[in-house]
């Protein structure tokens, strides 16, 4: 039994059309989807993505004006220490960090590394400005972040020449950690004019020369490898 959707009599099955208002009957049943239109648009609507110039185009732009208002805010109102330079370090050093991300991708990874360490000791020169002494700068902080650039550029540079796995960046990262910190504690002892010897540096070299013989053995055997490959799922 079906009703008329416009008045509401009721109609006989074979009736299509209804006798009181001629409204058609319509059995949804027996309705072709294809001849009925839909009532959502044909089009669907889509944002465009972002490209990468536009946002490079944001960065700069955002990064520039930081720059520059703190600059003028520096030299016009607040002009009794150089602190604007300190903002200008950290601008110039996030443009750098994102310069490969976002205009040039096909940068190699040994020249973002070296272009990343030199901005930032660029932005600790800056800093000297604003402590009034570059002592720290020449003893402690610029041969600081040349030896964090140099172990970081061992594994691309190795890798244009040797064939890493996980396990032999593995047992690379555990020989230049104690390198660093070793590296670092005598700088900072250098710097302070205290006797060149290591203490806390000892305890992780300690560790991470233990580290590596088990890494070395477990490269060096391939039963052994293979077994730690399947567990960890590498």
């Amino acid at each position: 039994m079906s009703y008329c959707v416009n008045c509401g009599v009721e109609l006989e099955s074979s009736l299509k059309v209804c006798p009181l208002c001629n409204t058609p009957v319509i059995n949804p049943n027996e309705t072709n989807s294809d001849t009925v239109p839909s009532p959502y648009p044909s089009d669907i609507g889509q944002v465009e993505s972002v490209k990468r110039k536009d946002l490079g185009i944001l960065i700069a732009v955002v990064l520039t004006t930081t720059a520059v208002t703190c600059l003028l805010l520096n030299l016009l109102i607040f002009n009794s220490l150089l602190w604007s330079l300190i903002v200008i370090g950290s601008c110039l050093c996030l443009f750098v960090f994102t310069f490969p991300a976002v205009f040039y991708s096909r940068m190699p990874v040994w020249a973002m590394l070296l272009a990343d360490g030199a901005s930032v000791a660029v932005f600790l020169y800056l800093i000297t400005f604003v402590t009034g002494s570059d002592v720290w700068f020449r003893h402690l902080g610029l041969p600081t972040v040349a030896l964090i650039t140099v172990l970081a550029e061992v594994f691309p540079l190795s890798g244009r020449f040797f064939h890493y796995t996980v396990l032999s960046c593995a047992l690379c990262l555990f020989i230049e950690i104690p390198a660093f910190c070793v590296t670092l504690e005598l700088l900072i002892r250098h710097y302070l004019k205290q006797p060149c010897f290591i203490t806390w540096s000892a305890v992780v070299l300690t560790v991470c020369v233990i580290i590596d013989f088990a890494l070395i053995t477990i490269l060096a055997k391939k039963r052994l490898r293979n077994e730690v490959r399947r567990r960890l799922h590498f």
